[in-house]
């Protein structure tokens, strides 16, 4: 059966409220782990976790970084209108473009409050620092297709679009947590690796990691990658189709290093973990980005913004080893002398997927009827029902600041 046909409802569950993780562990790796392989569940800690790893594996990571995309304004009349950060105007190449912006930049914003801002009028917010004020102004530009298009421009203009965010927004909580950001989510909604700017959510999965734990990696002569996808809000948009024929995947940015794929390509033969559904989706697209390139002659005609679309890898059969796939887009990337390959990927990954690269996923459990449940049934198959029930009998945490678990693939 084609993805496209699966019924959503089919991968639902009831997740009571207080399964719900509203706040952090209290520490990063004191959060519980469920362990499934060759169709059998244990229970540990995250904090044991390289103890379930072999060595000689490679864990692959997410080294995206939230921005603090919140912005609130407060009108004359005391109504506040929050802009939501999404993503830069699509005139920017990429979101890095669109963050180093000085002194004005266009984004894409969801608007709470939006009845309340009259067309034609501009929101201000003032904000100190080092004892300068600093002027922030917002202009509707046009609406798009779920958002609107706002204009910011703010003085100094020194600055940069992404020290605005940092000194003036405010961390994007997942929805579900129904509560004001607080000074501990600025530490614990972003990895201890965070490097690269983007991101509207967290790689959960993360989360969870301390330098312990990535020493212990290095002990047992366990490696690791860092590559990044800049979460979307899209990430937490449910699937209120019937079927997936009806819902549209978010279009979500990756960057990967030369030394990333190089790492892939070592590793055939040896297992791959990846950590996080973000993760996940980009090495994949990987694959589907080197196929393009090899069935399109070498792809000389192909630009350097790389795209994998929703439903490519189900449109067509293809037995081109993964390997073969990474060197094609190696070697393209070095007839352009490029050190980093940058694109989007639209990938979904549902029950029907056939793997690439990934032997095993660690990643939080996910709200019910979401595409992020899908990878999780792609990848375990059926029994994603027997780990999510035994999951909530035995008071797992469940979504962002939830509990943990490594997943191997069904078949292994």
């Amino acid at each position: 059966m084609h993805p496209s046909q699966i019924a959503a409802a089919d991968y639902s569950y009831s997740l009571p409220e207080e399964k719900i993780a509203f706040h952090p562990a209290a520490q990063r790796d004191g959060s519980r782990l469920l362990i499934y392989k060759n169709g059998r569940i244990t229970d540990s800690y995250f904090s044991q976790v390289a103890e379930q790893i072999p060595a000689g594996t490679l864990l692959v990571f997410n080294d995206t970084k939230v921005i603090e995309a919140r912005l609130l304004f407060e009108k004359s009349t005391g109504s506040t209108i929050e802009l939501f950060c999404l993503a830069p105007a699509e005139k920017y190449p990429d979101i890095t473009t669109g963050l180093a912006q000085c002194g004005q930049v266009q984004w894409q914003c969801l608007v709470g409050g939006a009845s309340k801002w009259k067309p034609g009028s501009i929101l201000e917010k003032k904000i100190k620092h080092d004892a300068e004020e600093i002027t922030i102004r917002a202009a509707m530009h046009s609406k798009g297709s779920g958002y609107f298009v706002i204009d910011f421009s703010w003085q100094p203009a020194l600055l940069s679009f992404a020290e605005i965010l940092h000194l003036a927004g405010a961390m994007p909580l997942p929805p579900y947590i129904r509560r004001k950001a607080a000074d501990i989510d600025s530490e614990r909604y972003q990895t201890i690796f965070a490097r690269q700017e983007g991101s509207v959510a967290a790689p959960t999965a993360s989360l969870h990691f301390t330098p312990g734990i990535l020493s212990s990696f290095t002990e047992k002569k366990i490696a690791t990658a860092f590559l990044t996808l800049h979460v979307g809000a899209g990430t937490f948009k449910p699937v209120k189709s019937e079927t997936m024929a009806g819902h549209d995947m978010h279009s979500e940015y990756f960057d990967v290093p030369v030394s990333a794929i190089e790492q892939l390509i070592k590793q055939e033969g040896n297992p791959i973990i990846a950590v996080g559904t973000t993760a996940l989706r980009t090495i994949e697209s990987l694959y589907w980005a080197g196929v393009k390139l090899i069935k399109e002659d070498g792809g000389k005609n192909v630009p350097q913004m790389l795209h994998t679309g929703q439903w490519e890898p189900y449109e067509q059969n293809t037995d081109i080893p993964a390997t073969d796939a990474l060197q094609a887009l190696l070697q393209w990337m070095k007839e352009r002398k490029m050190r980093r390959l940058t694109g989007q990927t639209q990938l979904l990954i549902a029950p029907g997927y056939r793997f690439r690269f990934a032997d095993a996923l660690i990643t939080n459990f996910h709200q019910p009827q979401s595409t992020l449940l899908l990878l999780v049934a792609a990848l375990t198959g059926p029994d994603w029902k027997k780990i999510y029930a035994h999951a909530l009998q035995q008071d797992y945490r469940f979504l962002s600041y939830g509990d943990s678990s490594l997943l191997w693939r069904g078949e292994r």
